[in-house]
């Protein structure tokens, strides 16, 4: 595989930065030492460094050794999740309650490592922002930024993003024009009844037997509401109520998240809640109030830049080992706020089956080192492929 023989050479510093990432994670919008790591690195790599978009955001800018005025976007993730790690490895999580389980570690540091790399050699023409972000998990930082002004501070004709993808093995890289990544929505079900002693039933109004029937009701809406060769998922993940043994509570709260590709769909599914939620509750005599909250929109490809992205992967693992026609996962990702606003392709990183083969999200998961140089010279090689100096 012919990774850049320079990013290869400091295989160690990359493994060495990442495990210190892995060591302090960091959440949502609170990724402060991280963002001190980002910014030290970049610094003593010779390139512009910028803070302070979404609160922890860092951006760096190069500028390439010949003149040009074209500049591209690369984007990694920075936060952690609220899991506690159960790896067993001799740089696991010190701040409890708190880890890398999506391999945002792996993902900061492979753009660290293409940004080294590029500062020494400056082969391109024209301008390459590296973008880190924080807050991916569930608070939208990629939105945040967006609206903080991103594109108008640092204007790109193209943002690229990528993720690594457990069970994928090592080596091969897998994207598709169009929709990459699912919609992410939220909903929150409040059912409220009339409380009374668990032995006398008929005396009150049971909200615990009304929201059971509605979370049944709900998998009708995937099932029977939607055309069958349309994908949607919605997942009731809570249902909380009651305190003790012999009280029939008053409410009971139920929260889920809905996954979809396109924008009528949302539509469809948040009517259909509503719908059900709200007849299965009078039929009962119970009442409900339903929040429902479009969170991320689904991550979008455009087809120019996945070519582009493609073809660098490709110059990077060959081209058998390039996957253009992934099936969507209905997984998301805040990456669609910048593919809203520009151009750009997402594409996943083969990471093997990592230690004990544990998914993403996962206390047992851990990225794995072995492919940091792959991503730092899938990194390089895309800006030295379209920032290439004119003939």
């Amino acid at each position: 595989m012919p990774i850049v023989n320079r990013i290869a050479d400091f295989h160690k510093d990359l493994a060495a930065w990442r495990h210190e990432l892995h060591a302090h994670p960091e959440t949502a919008f609170e990724e402060e030492g991280t963002a001190d790591f980002v910014a030290r690195r970049l610094q003593e790599f010779g390139v512009e460094v910028h803070r302070g978009l979404a609160g922890t955001g860092v951006v760096g800018t190069l500028k390439g050794s010949r003149p040009g005025a074209r500049a591209i976007g690369l984007r990694a993730d920075m936060d952690a999740l609220h899991i506690h790690e159960r790896t067993g490895v001799d740089y696991a999580s010190q701040n409890p309650g708190k880890m890398h389980a999506c391999g945002h570690d792996g993902h900061t540091t492979m753009l660290l490592g293409a940004a080294r790399y590029l500062a020494e050699t400056r082969n391109f023409a024209g301008t390459v922002h590296f973008i880190f972000q924080p807050a991916e998990e569930n608070e939208g930082g990629g939105r945040v930024m967006v609206q903080e002004g991103l594109f108008e501070k640092f204007p790109v004709e193209a943002v690229f993003g990528m993720h690594n993808w457990p069970g994928m093995p090592v080596g091969k890289f897998a994207l598709r024009t169009g929709p990459m990544m699912a919609s992410f929505d939220i909903f929150e079900i409040t059912v409220k009844g009339k409380g009374t002693h668990a032995a006398l039933p008929h005396l009150g109004v049971d909200p615990v037997v009304a929201a059971a029937q509605i979370a049944m009701g709900l998998q009708t809406i995937a099932s029977r509401s939607i055309h069958p060769l349309d994908s949607a998922v919605v997942s009731v993940t809570q249902i909380h109520g009651g305190d003790t043994w012999n009280v029939i509570p008053d409410e009971v709260v139920l929260r889920g998240t809905a996954r979809s590709f396109k924008p009528e769909l949302q539509d469809a599914i948040e009517a259909g809640i509503r719908r059900i939620a709200e007849g299965i509750a009078a039929a009962m005599g119970a009442s409900v109030t339903v929040r429902y909250e479009r969170r991320y929109p689904p991550t979008v490809n455009s087809a120019a830049e996945t070519e582009i992205a493609a073809a660098a992967a490709a110059e990077v693992a060959g081209e058998t080992n390039v996957d253009r026609e992934l099936t969507p996962t209905m997984g998301s990702e805040d990456f669609a706020f910048m593919l809203q606003a520009k151009p750009g392709a997402y594409l996943f990183i083969g990471n093997g089956g990592g230690r004990n083969g544990p998914s993403l999200h996962n206390p047992h998961y851990d990225f794995n080192d072995e492919i940091l140089p792959i991503g730092a010279s899938y990194w390089a090689r895309l800006v030295e492929r379209v920032l290439a100096p004119a003939a």
